[in-house]
């Protein structure tokens, strides 16, 4: 296990907020699906606000 935490440790910022966000959703029991359709809206929202800085 210390070798997955030294690995995760080493990763890149965006898989280290994956895993983050993974662990969240499963303490909370989120249904995968509702998840990605979140995820969804999310995505384009983020979108929006980085086209809106260009």
């Amino acid at each position: 296990m210390e070798n997955s935490d030294k690995s995760l440790d080493d990763a890149p910022d965006e898989v280290k907020l994956a895993v983050d966000l993974i662990m969240l959703l499963e303490q909370h029991n989120i249904d995968p699906q509702l998840a990605l359709s979140a995820l969804a809206i999310v995505k384009r929202d983020l979108e929006q606000r980085i086209s809106e800085q260009a």
